[in-house]
């Protein structure tokens, strides 16, 4: 076995399945910090747009963001909470892919419908979505700064 393996690594090999809470907010609203786990399984050949994988960067940094294209260089990768893309991001950097999560007791599963619903909604109107999330971003630094000027 490669030294290099995380546990993350060692299950999904072992057993095909891995669950986790995730650390960080870039895919809120969908997952919440330290609060939702996430099901993670092996990724097969290819993936498509709309998964979730986990990546691991050369750096060794994990990440779990959405797939927003596919291109034969890799993927295109953005956290639901970020409007800067990743790319590419290639398929052998892959280490899972989520299938689903745990939302306190209920599991919703990323081929439920509200789910798609939500995936499309987001990821399509994505120039909307980053203009929201830099307008909230250039808010808060402007009330940061009248808060420190008092």
């Amino acid at each position: 076995m490669n030294d290099n393996y995380s546990l993350i690594e060692l299950e999904l090999e072992e057993h095909g399945i891995h669950l986790s809470t995730t650390v960080g907010d870039s895919m809120y609203p969908m997952l919440r910090n330290r609060k939702d786990i996430i099901v993670l399984e092996k990724p097969g050949d290819r993936l498509k747009k709309y998964d979730v994988p986990l990546y691991k960067r050369p750096d060794g940094q994990y990440v779990l963001h959405r797939i927003l294209k596919v291109s034969q260089e890799g993927y295109v990768i953005c956290g639901d909470n970020r409007f800067r893309r990743e790319y590419p991001v290639p398929h052998t950097w892959v280490i899972g892919v989520m299938r689903g999560f745990y939302r306190g007791e209920k599991y919703i599963d990323c081929n439920d419908f509200k789910y798609k619903c939500y995936v499309h909604l987001w990821c399509d109107l994505f120039y909307l979505r980053a203009f929201i999330l830099l307008l909230k971003r250039f808010i808060r630094r402007s009330i940061r700064a009248i808060k420190n000027k008092r």
